[in-house]
C-alpha cells in the first residue's frame, strides 16, 4: 500500500512531461511594461553642511519632518566624498558637477600661489581673481575657478528656459552647486543675504532680510532640546570654557554671527528658498528648474561646539523641521519635484569629548607642525630662509604646503626634502607626498570605500594648484592647536571616513523606495539627476555613474 502513491506520482510526472500535454501548457506571461515617469518640473538639491553618515545613523530614527520623508525614497547611507580634501568648497563642487576635485580644480577652500602679486599669496575657491577688488578674505564672489559645468548649466544648455537657483549661508556653496550660469544666487554676509556683484536683491530677498533683521533686533528664546537629547546634555571643558549645554538663545540686538551659528540660520535659508519658489514660480514653467539649497548651520555648530553635544542634538531636530517646511511648501503648490539630499563632508568631534567616548587617541595637533614652526626647523637644518615673505605658505598644520618662489631651484629642492623628512618623522603625521609623486599617480578606479590614502589624495590633486608638499595627519588628530570655544574647537578635512562618508537620499513621489547599503559616491548625484530630467551629456562628462532610483521595475537611468 505504501508503493501506490509513489507509482501514481511517477505516472503523473510522466504524463505531464509528454509532448501532448506540454503543447497545452499556458504561454509564459510577459512582464508588464512600466512607463517611465515624465521629468520632474523641479529638482531640489539639498546639502546639509558637515552632515556625516555617522550623524545620520545616530539621529535618523528621531526625524519626524523632511528627513523622515526622504528616508521613504532611495536611501544610500554610505555615500562617499571620496577625495582627501574634505572641506566645504571641494565637497560642494562634487555634488552637481559629477566630478572629483582633481578634475574640477577645487582642491580646497583656500590654496596658495606663491607667484601671485597679492601679499598673502592666498586664493579663495570662490573668488574672481580678475577683479582687483577681490581678496581672499573679502572676495568678489565668482565661479571662475571651477573648471567644469554644473548640472544646472547642463539643464540650461538643453533648454534655456530652465532656471538655476542657489541659496546658502556660504557663498562657496552657492557657487559650487550653481556654477557659472546662476539665474539667482544668494548667501549670508554679515547680517543679511547678499548676491553677486552688480546684481540687485529681489523683493523676496529683501523681505527675508527684513524678517531676519526683526529677529536680530528683538531676540529669540532658547531652543529646547527634544527628550531624546538627554545623554548629550552634558558640559565638557574645552580650553578655558565649556560646551555641550547650549540652547541658542538670541539676545535682543544680537549680531549676525549669533544667528549664523545656530539652527536659525537654516530656518532663514529655507524660508528664503520658499520665497524664491513663489517669486520665480520655480517648477511651474515649461522646462525643469534646479533649486540648490545648502544648509550651513550643522557645520557652523560643529566647528563652534563640536558634534556630540546637546547643541547638535537640537540642530538635528531643527534642520529636519526646516527641510520639512520646504517640502511641505512645494507640496502645497502642487509642484512635481524630485529631491536629493547629501553633504559636502562629515566631521570629527572635539577631542576633549572624544576622549571620554572611547577614542583616547583623539588629540590636538602639536604646535611643531604649524607652518611657521616647520619653517624654522627647515631653516635650522638647511640654513635657507626666504628674503621676502615666509618660507612656507599653508592654511594650517595639514594639507598643502607651498615653498616661497624667491628661492633658487636648488634651494627649493632642499627645502622640500627637509620638510618631507621632518614631517614624516613626526608621530602625528600619517603620510607625506610631494607634488611630483602625486603627478605620476593615475586616478583611482576601484570602489571609493576601498581607496588607499594615496588614492584619496590623488582625487584631490591638481598639478597647477596643489602644493609642493602635502602633509596628512593621523586619525583623530584635530588640526586646531588651541581651541576657540564658540567659534572653532572641532573641524573636518581629513582623509578618514568620519569626514568622507555622507548620506545620499533621493525622493520623488511614485518611485518604489529602497535602501542600498553598498557604497556610492557623491559624484554619482549629477548623472543620476541628469537622467531623471532627461538631460543628455557627452561621454566622459561625469566621474560618477547614474543610480537607478526606483526599487521596482522602472529604471530611472534608462535613456528617454
Amino acid at each position: 500500500m505504501r508503493r501506490f502513491p509513489l507509482i501514481a506520482a511517477l505516472a503523473l510526472a510522466t504524463a505531464l512531461s509528454s509532448p501532448a500535454l506540454a503543447d497545452e501548457a499556458p504561454a509564459p506571461v510577459a512582464a508588464p511594461q512600466v512607463a517611465p515617469q515624465p521629468a520632474p518640473k523641479l529638482v531640489l538639491a539639498i546639502s546639509v553642511d558637515q552632515f556625516s553618515a555617522d550623524l545620520f545613523a545616530q539621529y535618523r530614527r528621531h526625524y519626524t519632518g523632511g528627513l523622515k520623508r526622504l528616508q521613504e525614497g532611495a536611501v544610500f547611507p554610505s555615500g562617499y566624498q571620496s577625495h582627501a580634501a574634505t572641506e566645504t568648497c571641494p565637497g560642494h563642487s562634487t555634488l552637481l558637477t559629477g566630478t572629483h576635485p582633481a578634475r574640477n580644480g577645487i582642491i580646497a577652500n583656500n590654496w596658495f600661489d606663491p607667484g601671485i602679486a597679492r601679499a598673502d599669496k592666498r586664493i579663495y575657491c570662490s573668488e574672481d581673481l580678475s577683479d582687483p577688488a577681490s581678496t581672499s578674505r573679502d572676495p568678489v564672489v565668482s565661479a571662475s575657478l571651477l573648471k567644469v559645468p554644473t548640472l544646472g548649466e547642463w539643464m540650461k544648455r538643453a533648454n534655456p528656459a530652465s532656471r538655476n537657483v542657489a541659496v546658502s549661508a556660504k557663498d562657496r556653496a552657492v557657487v559650487m552647486m550653481g556654477g557659472h550660469q546662476i539665474d539667482a544666487g544668494y548667501w549670508w554676509k554679515g547680517s543679511s543675504f547678499v548676491t553677486f556683484k552688480g546684481r540687485e536683491l529681489s523683493p523676496a530677498v529683501q523681505a527675508q532680510n527684513a524678517a531676519v533683521a526683526k529677529v536680530l533686533k528683538s531676540g529669540a528664546p532658547a531652543l529646547n532640546p527634544r527628550p531624546w537629547c538627554g545623554a548629550q546634555d552634558r558640559a565638557i571643558s574645552v580650553g578655558q570654557s565649556t560646551v555641550g549645554t547650549g540652547r541658542f538663545k538670541l539676545e535682543p540686538g544680537a549680531k549676525g554671527d549669533a544667528l549664523r551659528i545656530s539652527p536659525r540660520m537654516d530656518q532663514a535659508t529655507a524660508e528664503l528658498a520658499i520665497r524664491l519658489v513663489d517669486e520665480m514660480k520655480l517648477g511651474q514653467g515649461a522646462a525643469p528648474d534646479l533649486l540648490s539649497v545648502s544648509l550651513s548651520a550643522t557645520d557652523y555648530i560643529g566647528h563652534a561646539v563640536g558634534n556630540e553635544g546637546v547643541e547638535m542634538c537640537i540642530q538635528m531636530a531643527e534642520v529636519d523641521a526646516a527641510i520639512g517646511k520646504l517640502l511641505a511648501h512645494l507640496d502645497a503648490r502642487g509642484i512635481d519635484y524630485a529631491v536629493v539630499l547629501s553633504a559636502d563632508h562629515g566631521g570629527l568631534d572635539a577631542p576633549e569629548r572624544s576622549n571620554q567616548q572611547a577614542l583616547p587617541a583623539a588629540v590636538r595637533v602639536d604646535d611643531a607642525l604649524r607652518p611657521d614652526r616647520l619653517a624654522k626647523a627647515i631653516t635650522a637644518r638647511t640654513g635657507i630662509s626666504a628674503k621676502q615673505g615666509p618660507l612656507l605658505y599653508a592654511d594650517g598644520a595639514s594639507g598643502d604646503f607651498y615653498v616661497n618662489r624667491g628661492l633658487s631651484a636648488q634651494e627649493k629642492d632642499r627645502v622640500i626634502d627637509a620638510l618631507v623628512s621632518i614631517a614624516r618623522a613626526h608621530p602625528q603625521v600619517a603620510a607625506v607626498y610631494t607634488n611630483g609623486e602625486l603627478a605620476r599617480m593615475p586616478m583611482p578606479t576601484a570602489n571609493a570605500q576601498d581607496w588607499s590614502i594615496l588614492d584619496r589624495v590623488r582625487a584631490s590633486f591638481d598639478a597647477e594648484r596643489s602644493g609642493d608638499v602635502l602633509i596628512l595627519l593621523d586619525r583623530a588628530v584635530t588640526p586646531i592647536p588651541e581651541p576657540m570655544p564658540g567659534a572653532y574647537i572641532a573641524t573636518h578635512g581629513s582623509v578618514y571616513d568620519y569626514d568622507r562618508r555622507v548620506p545620499m537620499l533621493f525622493w520623488r513621489k511614485g518611485l518604489t523606495p529602497f535602501e542600498q547599503g553598498a557604497p556610492v559616491e557623491t559624484v554619482d548625484i549629477a548623472p543620476t539627476l541628469a537622467a531623471l530630467v532627461g538631460v543628455k551629456t557627452p561621454d566622459g562628462t561625469w566621474d560618477g555613474r547614474c543610480l537607478d532610483l526606483d526599487g521596482g521595475e522602472r529604471d530611472t537611468c534608462a535613456v528617454k
